[in-house]
């Protein structure tokens, strides 16, 4: 299973963790403001901590191939 998914019928198409109504930019966003991944996983139990690991590693891989 992929850790995220887009479906226009989830709210309008926006990329969540899947299985959930999550957005993965709300990750970011907690990242952002100073949380911990143990935060943000206490706030949306529904996203794994495999799911949030993965957007990350992810995240890194796509930036540090653009440099």
């Amino acid at each position: 299973m992929e850790s995220v998914s887009r479906n226009p019928k989830i709210l309008g198409g926006t990329l969540v963790f899947s299985g959930t109504r999550v957005p993965v930019r709300i990750l970011f966003e907690h990242l952002e403001a100073g949380d911990t991944l143990a935060k943000f996983l206490d706030d949306f139990p529904s996203v794994t901590e495999q799911q949030a690991i993965d957007v990350l590693k992810h995240s890194f891989s796509r930036l540090t191939n653009l440099y």
